[in-house]
Order: C-alpha cells, then sequence, then structure tokens
C-alpha cells in the first residue's frame, strides 16, 4: 500500500492531530497513524468517518491516481 499523503494534508489544513481525528472517528491514534503510512485498508465506513470529520470527499481522500505507461 502507498502512503496516504491526501489524508495527512487534509488533517493538516484543519490543524488536527492524529489524535484529534482519531477521536473524531472512534478508532485509537495508531489507526490513523497506520492508515497515513499504508500500512492499514480501512472499512469503508471508517473511510466515510474520516471524510467526514475532515469536510472531504471519499475521491479527495482515498481515490488512488493511477498512473499510465
Amino acid at each position: 500500500m502507498a502512503k496516504n499523503l491526501k489524508l495527512k494534508a487534509a488533517r493538516a489544513e484543519l490543524d488536527y492531530s492524529q489524535e484529534d481525528l482519531a477521536q473524531k472517528t472512534g478508532v485509537s491514534r495508531q489507526t490513523i497513524n497506520m492508515i497515513e503510512r499504508g500500512d492499514y485498508n480501512p472499512t469503508l465506513n471508517l473511510c466515510l468517518s474520516i471524510c467526514y470529520a475532515l469536510g472531504k470527499t471519499l475521491d479527495e481522500i482515498f481515490w488512488k491516481e493511477e498512473t499510465r505507461p
């Protein structure tokens, strides 16, 4: 999995720490950290909770840009 830099950037835009976002979404700070590092594949429900907390869409946070040769 690739790092989720979009999640980290959206969180930083709101000046949220990983702990702040974790509390808003009902998960641990370690879970947010693992998602940002690309070490954890969140459920759709968690993705939606994260997007709601950040005021973003699924596409804005979790859509992978495909690069074509």
